[in-house]
Parts: structure tokens; C-alpha cells; sequence
């Protein structure tokens, strides 16, 4: 049910304020000073030579340091002193200070930071070896568009400043995949970085990081990192100093309406697995390419943009239940998460070194104008032409239509078809035949795996009538 908006915050704000922190940093900033290949072209051996480059010297040759000096906001998760904020807000720093609402200073420790998610923990000695008054984190799953917030922080160092508005949307991203904010409408401007964003049962539901500004402040565009995520990130901070997001060993690619029905699937969901890297967790777990990923860990899998997240924030080291579309019903898999270690592993392609094809006396080629397609067999002189690698397999583009069904799915001269229909194909006479028989079965589209320079994908065709 809808609640009634609040006639006053003041209440619950009287028990947060003391949970909230701001947060100053010092940092040696480079500083452009005087530089040797500025001073005077003098004659050597003249007097003033030796004066030039005293100076010059004491000014700090080619480079000089500042301190710089930045604001930001944080709050107290653990009466211990633990304090979660921004890992911009202290990126970089030399000196962090927290300052409690008594206006008390600490030196803070960091305890560990993560860029991607934004997520910084730290650690300070409560005085007195009392317990700090802790916030506690909310269900940001819960929380509706529309709902009441509250955030409190240090916009331009006017410290814990409070704010109030509304959820005004979720599941924003930003710039990486795995962003997933809170949008809200509540006034956040710089300083407020780090800072809670509490429901109206006094639980953090969002650690605000962003604004949408053309101005440089509030334009009512804020976004906050869901308390959810921002807990898990927190707990891997305090028990390793890192994340430890997990990994499976697999490209892959959205299902459009054309591949589920190639693939026989009711309906366009899950992602589709483009290759496995060899001896990965997904092939551990049997996981193949062509398998389609309905479900993982047990949620299920709506479309490409959340599986890296539901990946990622899987433990590492733990066994997940998979069902996999393949062979046109549902298989049930058992998966150990494996972890992320080389940003290239997210989407490593692993096809294995394969024997070099014998080349054909003279290259074979033909047409399909259902696709719009010109094709030919791989021959040293396509392999020169294209940029081929010498153990490449499959037919080869040779062109492609205009306004086609080939050019509709940004197919293009050098691209390698390795499968037609989930069969792999050599000769564009296999090709032929395939897609002949797709269309007299009165299939709407063909589902090819394509490779370009290196990178596989599948593309599903219609096929004219």
C-alpha cells in the first residue's frame, strides 16, 4: 500500500545525523613550476647563467607538488568504526579525515576500495573506545519507484546537510555493466558522494555517487548505488581488502526473437553462448556453445544487460544451479563459480588451436539471394585478402546485398561463417543446402555462427520469401 507523505522528517533525522560522516582529503597534487627549457638562452660562462639556474632549481626543476585538498561524504556501518563511502572520494589520497556530527576528527584507515562499483571501506578508533551509533542497510529490492528518501551529506562542505525526495526510477546504467542505480530526485550535489540515501524506516537503501548536470549541481538527475550491492562489496572489503566477483569462462550475446525461434525457444530471454573457454567452470560444468543460459544461481535470466551482474556478484568458490536451452528442452547443470582475475577472461574466447584447413586447388564461391549473400571457400587468396589467420575454417563473405537480410544484421565482406542451423560448414555448397532445406521446412529465419577477427557471434537471418 502506498503510504501518506510525511508531514516532518525531523524525527527520523535526529537518529540518523549521528550515523553520518564527512569525509576530507589531502592528497600531493603535480604542479606545473618554472622548467629548465624555459630559462633564458644565455652565453656560457656569463655571470648570470650560474644565477639563472639557482633559481630555477629552488622553484623545483621540472616539476613541483601541491596539496590538494577534496569532499566527500560516508556512514557508519559498524560501531567499531567501520565507515563505507565512495572509492573516488578517497582516490589517491595520502590523509583521510572523518569527521563525526560533534564535529570530532579521526585519521582513517582504508581498508580497501573498489572502482568499479564505486565502493570504498574505512576504518577509524571510535574516542573513548565507544561504539560509533551504526546505520543499518536496507532491502534495495524493495524499495519502489515512488517511495520516499532521504539523503544526508556534505554538499560543498556544508556538512550534514539533509535532503528529501522520491525514487524516481531504477536499474540505471550508467557506464558499466555492471551499474544498477537508484535514480532519485532528491537534491545531491558534489560533497554528497558516499553519502546514505535512507528509506523512511531509517535504513540506508543507496550509497548516492552521481549526478546528471549540465550546471555542475542538483538537477534533479541523482543516482545511488543499490544498498544491496553496496553491502556485498562492503563485506569482501573488510574479509579479503578486494572483490572477488565471479567468472564462468563464457562469451556470449542477447536472443533476439529470430534466435529463439531458431532455436525453438517460446519466447526471446536468456543469453546465448557464443564459445567456452576450455577448461573454464561453464565447460567444467558442460556448459557448450549454442546452449542458451535461462537461469543462473537460481534467478532467472531476462536478457544480456543483468547476467554479468547476476555472474559477478555470484560467491566465488560456490556451486550454482544452471538450466541451459539445448537440443530444444531445458538441462539442469551444476556450475562452481570460478574468479574474475584478467579483465579479458569476462569474455575470453576460447576456440582451441585448430589444424590448418588443405586448400582447395581453386577457390569455390556462390550466391544465396535469400540472405543476400556472396560466399566462398577459404584459399590463400582470401586468407591475404581478409586478414584471415591460417587455421581459420568455414566460408568465407565475399559481398553482400544491399537492404538484405545478410546486411540487416551488419553481416560484411570478411566475415567467416563456422555454422549454418548449428552445423558447421566448410563449402558454401553446404551453406546452400542448409538454408534450402530450412526454407522448404517454411522456417522463418537461419541461424549462423560468424566469426570476425577472432570474435564470434551468432546472427539469425530471415529467409525471404
Amino acid at each position: 500500500m502506498a503510504r501518506d507523505a510525511p508531514e516532518s522528517f525531523a524525527d527520523l533525522v535526529d537518529k540518523l545525523l549521528p550515523t553520518v560522516v564527512n569525509i576530507t582529503t589531502t592528497q600531493n597534487v603535480p604542479q606545473q613550476g618554472p622548467r629548465l627549457r624555459d630559462m633564458p638562452q644565455l652565453p656560457p660562462g656569463s655571470p648570470f647563467e650560474e644565477l639563472f639556474k639557482e633559481f630555477f632549481d629552488k622553484k623545483g626543476g621540472d616539476q613541483a607538488q601541491r596539496r590538494g585538498t577534496s569532499l566527500g561524504s560516508g556512514f557508519i556501518i559498524d560501531g567499531d568504526g567501520y565507515i563505507v563511502t565512495n572509492n573516488h572520494v578517497i582516490q589517491g589520497a595520502e590523509d583521510i579525515t572523518v569527521i563525526l556530527r560533534d564535529d570530532t576528527q579521526l585519521k582513517a584507515k582504508l581498508i580497501g576500495s573498489d572502482s568499479r562499483v564505486d565502493v570504498a571501506v574505512l576504518k577509524v578508533d571510535p574516542p573513548n573506545k565507544k561504539p560509533l551509533p551504526a546505520a543499518k542497510f536496507g532491502d534495495s529490492d524493495k524499495i519502489r519507484v515512488g517511495d520516499w528518501v532521504v539523503a544526508i551529506g556534505n554538499p560543498f562542505g556544508l556538512g550534514h546537510s539533509v535532503t528529501a525526495g522520491i525514487i524516481s526510477a531504477r536499474g540505471r546504467a550508467l557506464s558499466d555493466s555492471l551499474d544498477d542505480y537508484l535514480q532519485t530526485d532528491a537534491a545531491i550535489n558534489k560533497g554528497n558522494s558516499g553519502g546514505p540515501l535512507f528509506n523512511t524506516e531509517g535504513e540506508v537503501v543507496g550509497v548516492n555517487t552521481a549526478i546528471y548536470s549540465p550546471s555542475g549541481t542538483n538537477a534533479g538527475l541523482a543516482f545511488s548505488i543499490p544498498s544491496n550491492l553496496v553491502k556485498q562489496v562492503a563485506d569482501q572489503l573488510r574479509e579479503f581488502g578486494k572483490v572477488r566477483r565471479g567468472w564462468i569462462g563464457v562469451s556470449y550475446q542477447s536472443v533476439t526473437d529470430d534466435i529463439a525461434d531458431s532455436f525453438g525457444l517460446d519466447r526471446a530471454r536468456g543469453v546465448l553462448v557464443a564459445n567456452v573457454t576450455a577448461d573454464g567452470p561453464a565447460a567444467k560444468a558442460g556448459i557448450k556453445r549454442n546452449d542458451i543460459i535461462l537461469s543462473f544461481a537460481g534467478q532467472e535470466v531476462p536478457d544480456l544487460r543483468r547476467f554479468p551482474r547476476i555472474v559477478a556478484n555470484a560467491r566465488v568458490g560456490a556451486t550454482v544451479d544452471v538450466v541451459v536451452w539445448r537440443g530444444g528442452k531445458e538441462t539442469p547443470l551444476k556450475l562452481r563459480i570460478g574468479e574474475q582475475e584478467e579483465p579479458e577472461k569476462q569474455n575470453a574466447s576460447a576456440q582451441g588451436p585448430g589444424k590448418k584447413p588443405a586448400e582447395p586447388d581453386q577457390a569455390i564461391s556462390s550466391t544465396i539471394e535469400q540472405l543476400g549473400l556472396t560466399l566462398g571457400k577459404v584459399s590463400d587468396q582470401l586468407r591475404e585478402k581478409y586478414g584471415l589467420s591460417d587455421n581459420v575454417k568455414g566460408v568465407v563473405v565475399t559481398k553482400v546485398a544491399p537492404n538484405s537480410p545478410a546486411a540487416e544484421k551488419q553481416l560484411q565482406a570478411g566475415d567467416v561463417i563456422l555454422e549454418v542451423d548449428q552445423k558447421p560448414v566448410t563449402t558454401p555448397q553446404e551453406v546452400t543446402e542448409i538454408v534450402a532445406k530450412l526454407q522448404a521446412q517454411k522456417k522463418r529465419s537461419v541461424l549462423l555462427f560468424v566469426e570476425r577477427q577472432g570474435d564470434p557471434r551468432f546472427a539469425a537471418l530471415r529467409l525471404s520469401k
